[in-house]
């Protein structure tokens, strides 16, 4: 399926959630080579994705993923995944130190 997909966004088409997903659980079950992992990724932000298409993907991802009990208090995450091109200063990792610290 993600062959026949590549072709399809390096000619600008949209594909549907459903579409979407397939090509996501091929990736998410290994069944993907790391070149069409990285070429699917790089035409699809290319031709610029659509709310349907990160929908499809978000949406396949969350059923692959696996779900824990991680059996203590609260939590807090201190990080975030960047890319958000505001040219800010990204202190998550100082921050990690200080809260383990505390």
């Amino acid at each position: 399926m993600i062959r026949e997909i590549l072709g399809r966004l390096a000619e600008g088409e949209d594909l549907t959630e459903g579409e979407i997903r397939k090509v996501m659980g091929e990736i998410m079950e290994g069944r993907a080579t790391s070149a069409q992992i990285a070429s699917f990724l790089t035409a699809l932000r290319m031709k610029g994705e659509t709310v349907e298409e990160i929908t499809g993907c978000a949406k396949e991802m969350l059923k692959k993923a696996l779900s824990f009990d991680p059996r203590t208090g609260i939590l807090v995450d201190t990080c975030g995944t960047g890319g958000d091109k505001s040219n800010t200063f990204n202190i998550s990792t100082t921050v990690a130190f200080v809260v383990a610290g505390a």
